[in-house]
């Protein structure tokens, strides 16, 4: 019974359940709206855990806090940025978009666009179609990739086998239960990924605090680290500061997210899910900061060692794992470093079944008009999300690159496509079909460019330019194409 006090019983724990969950939600799937959005059953506290744990993947507790870690206090603009994008699109989109896309009977983002461009719908369709299906690859690879790493740092798998254990079981899950499987099992992670960013820094700082180890000497010690703008002056250090408050742009387009606002059984509910969603956001972000801060301080005096974490070949985003194997008896570190592998599956599955959605109900059904039984139907989208799952697998598998760049290419190609179309639409009386289409180009056009054009995204962020000219394509167009009054 030695295993049992080892990091691999903590995590065999958490597979097991999430599997039963699946198995569990799996004959609640009776036809395609079922498997998509839930049928809009599902109640504040379910929506608001599913969209803050989808919203916050690896890159949360891996990417940030390794960032953290390793460049220091610039990334406070990050963390400033994500919240205050997350509170307002709360705020801005969550009830209306509910309210409007049931007025449509549109169970997908693509279905909404098509539903309000009219004549353009069409276009609209199948153009967000194809962005999110292209985005979304890196995206899912992007969380199988971190999957990988926690799994080698804590259990010493081969990364490769680590990639291809925790995408079989979100593909696995998400295949049997769908929309329900995904959102009950995102409220036993979304406690999970919270209680490890809460419970690590503060274990970690009592730590510091009872052997005297000094926090500010750590920092000094680091140079640029300690500095909010990494020590650049004039026209860099307002590009760092803009790149990281642009981060919270990229929520308001973000497809696995806003369609949880669609998902809420009714939109009075809306006002008690902002409420869960922005308290979970404070203390997970905050957390992860202060896992940074902790991980500094303890590396700095050689409590922990270096290994992997300085030097050549370094990779700051172990830092967590590192710190769980630390910290805590091995069977809570394996617990807590579930949270990690928690918030790899929690993005990764509702992204998975986003493009399910997408290929099946938007391409399949809608662009190409097949007809087919439910029951045949609900098949097709179980297959399809194992396709999607083992291709995500492939790119993952022969990705170099780390989380955070992989995630930030992806959430600003989504959030410049999508967002100033929600938002536009949503709220601006005179925006159109021609204009929500003119975003859509601009934003995933601009994305790609402005990302691996060398020097550019130094520049200015690619989060800021991006949704800055797809605002800017949509509005302009919009107006160019105005009709006259009476034949709108």
């Amino acid at each position: 019974m030695a295993w049992i006090n080892t990091p691999l019983f903590g995590l065999v724990i958490y597979l097991i359940f999430v599997g039963l969950v699946g198995l569990w939600t799996y004959r609640k799937n009776e036809s395609k709206e079922d498997f998509i959005l839930g049928g809009r059953k599902l109640g504040a506290w379910v929506i608001a855990f599913s969209e803050r744990t989808a919203g916050e993947s690896a890159w949360l507790l891996l990417g940030l806090s390794g960032a953290m870690y390793a460049t220091g206090l610039v990334e406070i603009w990050t963390i400033l940025g994500c919240v205050s994008g997350i509170i307002l699109y709360w705020f801005v989109i969550a009830r209306k978009l509910r309210i409007v896309s049931e007025q449509y009977g549109a169970i997908t983002l693509p279905e909404y666009f098509f539903k309000f461009c009219g004549e353009y719908g069409q276009a609209a369709r199948v153009l967000s179609m194809l962005i999110i299906t292209f985005f979304f690859a890196f995206y899912i690879a992007a969380q199988f990739i971190g999957g990988g790493k926690i799994l080698e740092v804590t259990f010493g798998f081969n990364p490769l086998w680590g990639m291809v254990l925790a995408a079989g079981v979100v593909i696995l899950y998400t295949m049997m239960g769908g929309f329900l499987a995904v959102c009950y099992t995102d409220v036993i992670q979304g406690i999970l990924m919270v209680v490890t960013l809460v419970i690590m820094p503060v274990i970690g700082l009592t730590l510091i605090w009872q052997h005297g180890y000094s926090i500010s000497a750590a920092f000094a010690a680091s140079g640029a680290i300690g500095s909010v703008t990494a020590s650049k002056v004039g026209w860099p250090a307002v590009a760092a500061i803009v790149g990281g408050l642009s981060w919270g742009l990229g929520y308001m387009g973000q497809p696995h997210l806003v369609t949880k606002f669609m998902a809420i059984q009714k939109p009075e509910q809306i006002r008690q899910g902002r409420i869960i969603a922005i308290i979970w956001t404070i203390l997970a972000y905050g957390g992860a900061a202060l896992v940074g801060v902790v991980g500094l301080t303890l590396l700095y005096t050689s409590v922990i060692p270096s290994t992997g974490l300085q030097g050549q070949g370094a990779d700051p985003e172990r830092l967590l794992p590192v710190l769980a194997n630390f910290l805590f008896p091995a069977w809570l570190a394996g617990i807590l470093i579930s949270g990690a592998v928690a918030a790899m599956m929690s993005t990764a599955d509702s992204q998975l079944l986003v493009t399910t959605s997408t290929i099946v109900e938007d391409f399949y059904s809608k662009a190409l008009r097949k007809q087919i039984s439910a029951k045949k139907l609900l098949l097709l989208s179980r297959v399809v999300t194992v396709l999607v799952g083992l291709a995500a697998l492939g790119l993952a598998a022969t990705s170099t690159n780390l989380i955070y760049d992989v995630v930030s290419m992806a959430w600003s190609g989504l959030g410049a496509s999508f967002g100033p179309a929600i938002l536009l639409s949503l709220h601006w009386k005179k925006m159109n079909g021609q204009g929500v289409i003119a975003g859509m180009v601009a934003g995933a056009v601009t994305t790609p460019i402005w990302q691996w054009v060398p020097g550019l995204n130094a520049m200015i962020s690619v989060r800021f330019v991006s949704f800055a000219m797809a605002t800017l394509a949509a509005i302009i167009v919009a107006l160019l194409t105005q009709r006259p009054e009476k034949e709108n």
